[in-house]
């Protein structure tokens, strides 16, 4: 086991969250060290909305500047997986998938979430492309168009009303959600939007582009973008071997944490999709920062409480 200096801050995620994060520590000179498994959530998306001045960059290009300017301040970025995390008395201990063995004295995850997906054949190799699920990342971009939404529960209404803003041709496959109730029904009859009572068997596609949804009896609807509403859970096996719990959500599961990003786990934090499942990237960016902010008064408070006491002793 090849275990390094022990740094101040130890960051398992390279995304939005942890690389902001990163920024904002090593700028107040403290020693970060990010470990980035390379696995962003949006790696497949051909951009990133709604982040100012970068309006529509490409998510990749946008992390890797990010890394540039966290090195910049000298944060380490280890390109590896995180495995296994564990206290040892006052430090946290994180073994990495290359043999390695990080120490810190606070652990911030920063190590977003799944999205699992539908099980209807094609949603996940559209994903990102032409079957998305959120509005304001991706809405634009299909404004106008003819556009489904696949009901999974009884939320597949509200994403329904979300779309029919931005398109007058929405078409609502209720597939496993439940029958709207009446107020419901009456807002899809008089916005417009036609409903499909089958169930959904596949997506068909032509050359990586969708064109329908084939329903389980025989018929289709031509489409040209389908939402969908994955259920958001937390990457956190970390988290849980240090001791945490998933919290539940309607849409998933997270890491509770409080307004600044502390955890229930003494010196643990999380910031980004793993504590808040509906952050997009400016969100996230912003939880980075203001948790690397917390952590800093965290440590400001405990290096004066050792200042205190090693002057003391020295008398």
């Amino acid at each position: 086991m090849n275990i390094g200096p022990t740094h101040d801050v130890a960051i398992i995620g390279g995304g939005a969250a942890g690389l902001s994060a990163a920024v904002a520590l090593a700028r107040s000179l403290r020693s970060v060290m990010v470990v980035d498994a390379g696995e962003p959530r949006n790696a497949h998306a051909a951009g990133a909305h709604n982040v100012l001045g970068q309006e529509g960059v490409s998510p990749l290009e946008l992390l890797a500047a990010g890394r540039r300017e966290a090195e910049h301040y000298r944060a380490d970025i280890r390109h590896d997986s995180a495995v296994a995390a564990r206290r040892n008395d006052d430090r946290f201990e994180v073994d990495l998938a290359g043999g390695e063995t990080v120490r810190a004295r606070r652990l911030l995850l920063a190590t977003g979430l799944i999205d699992e997906l539908p099980d209807v054949p094609g949603v996940r190799e559209l994903w990102g492309k032409s079957v998305l699920h959120c509005p304001y990342c991706h809405g634009w971009e299909v404004r106008g168009q003819r556009i489904g939404v696949l009901g999974t529960s009884e939320r597949s209404v509200h994403q329904t009303l979300l779309f029919r803003q931005l398109s007058d041709d929405v078409t609502l496959f209720l597939h496993q959600a439940p029958d709207p109730n009446v107020e419901a029904w009456d807002q899809l009859v008089a916005l417009d939007v036609q409903v499909e009572r089958g169930v959904v068997d596949q997506l068909r596609a032509e050359n990586d582009v969708l064109r329908a949804v084939v329903l389980d009896d025989g018929p289709e609807v031509l489409v040209d973008a389908l939402v969908v509403a994955p259920r958001f859970i937390a990457r956190a096996d970390l988290y849980e071997q240090l001791g945490g719990a998933l919290t539940e959500h309607p849409m998933g599961a997270f890491i509770a944490t409080e307004p600044m990003g502390r955890t229930e786990i003494p010196g643990g934090w999380a910031a980004g999709n793993a504590s808040d499942l509906a952050a997009m990237v400016a969100v996230a960016s912003g939880a980075g920062v203001a948790t690397a902010a917390a952590i800093n008064v965290d440590l400001v408070a405990e290096d004066a409480g050792a200042a205190v006491r090693a002057r003391a002793g020295a008398r």
